[in-house]
This record gives C-alpha cells, sequence and structure tokens, in this order.
C-alpha cells in the first residue's frame, strides 16, 4: 500500500502544471495594479466608506451617505430613475400593490385625536360597528392621542400582521362610556378606480388614479357593470394619473383593441425590440371610447392614448399629455432599499417616442415644464403647443400625430377657469374644505343617515350660509381676507363634493364634480353632433 505523503508532492506537481496550462490560455497582459482593481469603481466607493467608517474622526451615520452617493449617481442619469430607501419601501409597495393590512377606516388627526371619516365598507371596522365622528382613542391599551403622535406613528399602530387581533378604545359622542372593539386586522384595498358611474342612459364613466396590481381587476369589475347598466360608450379618465406598471396599461388597452393590434413596444439598450399585442379577450371592442387627459397625465396613462390613438380607436381629448416615455424596473440593493432604473424606451404603434427632452439628470429644468407650458399659452391655445414636423407620423387612417414631449390629443379643451385662479386652487388643494366639512357634519351626524347617496347628489344643496360660515372659517386660519363673490357657485360645488365624499366615498364626490366639468361636457357634445 502507498502512503499518503507519497501522494503529496505528486498532487502540488499536478497542480502546478494545471495552473501554468490555464494561465497560458488566459494570457494575462495587465500588471498587478491592473490586476487588483478590476472593479476600480466599485473599490472606490467601498474603500471610502470603509475609511470614514473606521478613520474618520468623528462618528458618522454611513447609511446617510450611501443614501446620499446613491441618489447622486442616479441624479446624472434620467429624471426617472430613482432611489428607494429602506424606510419607504412599504408604504411604495403597499401603493403598488393596491393593498395593506389594517383595520379599514379613513381618518384625520383632528385636534390630536384620530377621527374617523369613515369606516371602508365591508373592512374590519365597518363590521365591527365603528362610525363616521367616532374618536379611537386607544389601541391595546396604549393611548394614541396627543401632540406625541403623528400621522405615520398612527398608521403603523394600527396596521398589523393579517389576522391579528387590535383592540380599541372609542369615543362616541352622545355615549357615557367608552367603547371598547375587538378587530381583526385584513388586507384593505387602496382604491386605483376612484369612480365608475353612469353619465348617460348609454354613457359610462371610470376614473382612475394610478396603475397598481390591482388595478385592472377594478377596472374590469367596474366596466362589467356598466356594460350591465347598459353602456356602450365610456369616458375612461385617466387626468391627473401618473402612471404605474406598463403591463397592467397594456391589459386595460386590450379591452378595447381588437385581436392582432399592436399596443407598443420597448427598445432597450443593446437594440432589442418587444411588442405587444392586443388578444382576443376584449370585451368593449365594439364600444366608443373617450380618454381624458391633460398635463398631469403620464407614462402607463399616455400608454393607453398612444395606443388608442395610434388605432384609430375613439377620441383623446383634454390638453397635452406629461410626456414619460421611459420604461423602470425595480432592483433590490440588498439592505431592504431599492431603485427604478430606466431600462428601455417604449413606443406607441406608429414608432412615436413621446419622452420629452431632458438633459442627462435630473434637472429643474424637467420639472418645471409645466410652469413653462403654462406661461406659453399652451394650456389655454392649441395653437401654442409646439411640435417638430421631424416627428410627424401617420395613423392607418392618415390622422397626423406627434412625437417628442406627450400624446396631443384630438380634441383641445383649456385649462379650467377654477384651476387658473390661484385662491381657489389653492384651497382645494390644502385639504381646508375637508376640515371645515368635517367640523359641519360633526355637529350633526344624524341629519344624514337616512339620506341615500342618489337622493344627495340630485337634490342636496350647500346653502349660501354654508359658504360664509366656509369664508369665516378659511379667515380665521389665514392671514388675507378671503371673499367668494365671483366663485360662489364653485365653492357650492366644492363643499358639496366634500360632503358627498366623507358621506359616501370618492364615487360621489367625482359624480357632483363631474356635472360641470368642461371636458364632460366636451364629450356631450361631441355625441350630440354625431
Amino acid at each position: 500500500m502507498i502512503s499518503k505523503k507519497k501522494y503529496i508532492p505528486l498532487l502540488i506537481g499536478v497542480a502546478i502544471a494545471a495552473g501554468v496550462f490555464i494561465g497560458g490560455k488566459l494570457n494575462f497582459t495587465d500588471t498587478s495594479d491592473r490586476l487588483f482593481t478590476s472593479n476600480s469603481k466599485k473599490d472606490k466607493l467601498n474603500r471610502l466608506i470603509d475609511y470614514i467608517d473606521y478613520e474618520y474622526v468623528d462618528a458618522v451615520n454611513t447609511d446617510s451617505i450611501v443614501d446620499v452617493t446613491v441618489n447622486g449617481i442616479l441624479d446624472k442619469l434620467d429624471p426617472h430613475s430613482v432611489y428607494i430607501p429602506k424606510n419607504e419601501m412599504q408604504r411604495v409597495s403597499e401603493n403598488m400593490k393596491g393593498d395593506f393590512v389594517g383595520i379599514g377606516v379613513s381618518f384625520y388627526t383632528y385636534k390630536d385625536t384620530i377621527a374617523v371619516i369613515r369606516s371602508l365598507p365591508g373592512g374590519p371596522s365597518d363590521k365591527a360597528g365603528i362610525k363616521s365622528g367616532d374618536r379611537i382613542i386607544m389601541a391595546d391599551g396604549d393611548s394614541i392621542f396627543g401632540h406625541q403622535w403623528s400621522n405615520e406613528e398612527i398608521i403603523k399602530r394600527l396596521k398589523g400582521e393579517k389576522n391579528s387581533k387590535i383592540n380599541l378604545k372609542v369615543y362616541r359622542k352622545g355615549e357615557k362610556e367608552l367603547l371598547d372593539f375587538t378587530l381583526r386586522r385584513a388586507s384593505i384595498p387602496i382604491k386605483s378606480v376612484d369612480a365608475a358611474y353612469m353619465i348617460t342612459k348609454n354613457l359610462g364613466y371610470i376614473k382612475i388614479n394610478r396603475f397598481a396590481e390591482s388595478t385592472y381587476r377594478e377596472f374590469k369589475k367596474a366596466l362589467d357593470n356598466l356594460q350591465d347598466e347598459g353602456a356602450t360608450k365610456l369616458v375612461l379618465d385617466l387626468r391627473n394619473n401618473p402612471g404605474g406598471f406598463l403591463g397592467i396599461a397594456e391589459q386595460i388597452v386590450d379591452e378595447f383593441l381588437e385581436r392582432g393590434k399592436l399596443i407598443l413596444f420597448t427598445k432597450n439598450k443593446s437594440g432589442r425590440i418587444e411588442k405587444s399585442y392586443a388578444t382576443r379577450k376584449g370585451d368593449f371592442e365594439e364600444g366608443e371610447i373617450f380618454v381624458l387627459i391633460n398635463e398631469n397625465s403620464a407614462s402607463a396613462s399616455e400608454i393607453i392614448a398612444g395606443a388608442l390613438q395610434d388605432n384609430d380607436k375613439g377620441t383623446i381629448i383634454g390638453r397635452r399629455s406629461y410626456g414619460k416615455g421611459l420604461v423602470q424596473r425595480e432592483m433590490a440593493l440588498g439592505d431592504g432599499s431599492a431603485i427604478r432604473l430606466t431600462v428601455s424606451r417604449y413606443y406607441t404603434p406608429t414608432g412615436r417616442s413621446i419622452q420629452r427632452p431632458y438633459d442627462h439628470g435630473h434637472n429643474q429644468e424637467y420639472y418645471n415644464d409645466y410652469y413653462k407650458r403654462r406661461s406659453s399659452g399652451e394650456l389655454n391655445d392649441e395653437v401654442n403647443i409646439q411640435v417638430a414636423d421631424s416627428l410627424k407620423f401617420t395613423t392607418p387612417k392618415g390622422k397626423v400625430v406627434y412625437g417628442g414631449g406627450g400624446i396631443i390629443p384630438d380634441v383641445f379643451v383649456p385649462l379650467d377657469v377654477s384651476i387658473q385662479n390661484e385662491t381657489l386652487n389653492y384651497i382645494k388643494q390644502s385639504g381646508l374644505i375637508s376640515y371645515f366639512v368635517f367640523e359641519e357634519l360633526d355637529k350633526d351626524r344624524e341629519s344624514y343617515r337616512g339620506v341615500s347617496q342618489q337622493d344627495f347628489i340630485c337634490n342636496f344643496e350647500v346653502s349660501d350660509d354654508i359658504v360664509i360660515k366656509f369664508q369665516d372659517y378659511l379667515n380665521g386660519k389665514q392671514r388675507a381676507r378671503v371673499t367668494f363673490v365671483a366663485y360662489n357657485n364653485e365653492m357650492k360645488q366644492f363643499i358639496k363634493a366634500a360632503l358627498a365624499d366623507q358621506l359616501y366615498g370618492s364615487n360621489a364626490s367625482e359624480e357632483i364634480l363631474n356635472a360641470t366639468d368642461d371636458m364632460i361636457e366636451e364629450v356631450l357634445r361631441i355625441i350630440e353632433n354625431k
């Protein structure tokens, strides 16, 4: 038998021979410095962080430095490649997924207390009997009111694992003692379809606020219901919709286009092209479609508008859209954070890129494009829309369309006068109307208990006294004196819509606001003149 010691020289010799052979095949020509810095860009960043961690004179939170570094790198790329820090990932993920685990209430932090606006229908709070106007005082024995609680902390306290229990103590006006509720947390949808209702006997309306994982299901359910009610024409409202998942937009377009029609195509860094076509499953291919867009309709919203316009399907109404033709993919960074990196461009069926120009990186001029459009007069008159003949395309039926910065609608509708009024615009965006309405409801909720949603929409009128009350309420919170003499009717509509939102939800609110909407009136004119 040969001893193990005798094998050792043999094994070493074989290893050396193999090494010489492999080394010759690799044909190294770099110096040792070059070999050890093959990832010099990565090494430089790693070494810098290590030096700060171990050698810098003061204690430094290097996590924050890394965040700044990542943001600095992405700032040099394009306006839509972004970093999502670890502490924001849950919120961002929930928003795009379309649900979260909680107790199912919409609320204000009102005078340092959680005041329930509405229990969401079918949610844990609704099933347990929590009502509008209730104040949630304690959760699992801990007080959740007072200055020390932020909205984020309250939401975190009410959220939890699915099916986990939470014990609440609730103050209800008229009750002598606090009420006890035990709820089991559940998945709560974050709605992306704000409204779906019939405008006329055959014209339906659907408004989508973003394109999340759940959006197509919500949209399809709404569309099916409207078709059951007799809808053969549809208004799809994508105004102020910033976009979301490209695949969801494709599914929605597929409901309107016949099988085989090109929806869009994408092109990546290497020139690889991927095309998306409509399938046979569309349920509204024979219906008439009107798409509403404005200067804040972006990304997936523009995919829908562009696909329909380039296939000569329906009518695009409104103002030139945002102009985002870049596609991002989310990529995890290993520590709970992620980046959304631009990986391709998308093109409409005629070959248009609707991405508006940008210098490399995140520059302020790109984000201030709205103000540029407004000062140029584009939002008020379509003749002021600047187009380039070199970016002219033609649809199958001969309609001329343009690339280079958003979807130009088939029918232009100028910016609403109330939106151009800075005072009215500020009041609508400030949330002060909602706070005022909550206080007014809180004085006498019982008077609305038996009023149906449709009865409220058709018959309820906001009095001049209520408008004056809100005027006084507003002036008590502002330094400047505000009067609504010239906008009395608009304020009545805004207050009524806020009431409807708190009593019945966004569907009722949208229906009230749309009663005098310029773009919807344009749709009705087009239908009437056919």
